[in-house]
């Protein structure tokens, strides 16, 4: 059974699947299964590693910025940076051009806190906690 928010990927042509909506079965590509992508923590050291600020406004908005130490060019980069809730009910997702600083802000309305993913196109998913 498939759970909200894994990512699968294809072996064969690389298409990458965020699941949606939990549901029974498998998902083929390429007429073969794809595989459940297993997401590794980042520790501080590592260049997949979240680097989270977090700034409160005067009118209560809370802004997150998100940054990488991470390598942007052709062969290593960033695909995509997502913040998503600890509940699982929010999230903010951000493509990346190979060439773009790997960083990310937004809006934080999730009061219990919640985790950064990243997807790199060599390492494949890395996920940070947060308290913020």
């Amino acid at each position: 059974m498939t759970q909200k928010l894994e990512l699968y990927r294809c072996e064969i042509c690389n298409n990458l699947v965020e699941i949606e909506h939990e549901g029974m079965g498998t998902l083929v590509c390429c007429n073969e299964d794809m595989h459940l992508v297993k997401e590794n923590e980042a520790m501080p050291e590592n260049a997949h590693f979240a680097h989270v600020e977090k700034k409160e406004h005067e009118n209560g908005e809370k802004t997150i910025t998100v940054k990488f130490n991470h390598v942007m060019n052709h062969e290593h980069h960033i695909e995509f940076i997502e913040a998503i809730s600890k509940d699982k009910k929010y999230t903010k997702k951000k493509f990346l051009d190979e060439n773009e600083t790997p960083e990310m802000v937004f809006k934080c309305h999730c009061n219990e806190g919640f985790y950064i993913r990243l997807y790199c196109n060599k390492d494949g998913a890395w996920t940070t906690k947060t308290e913020i």
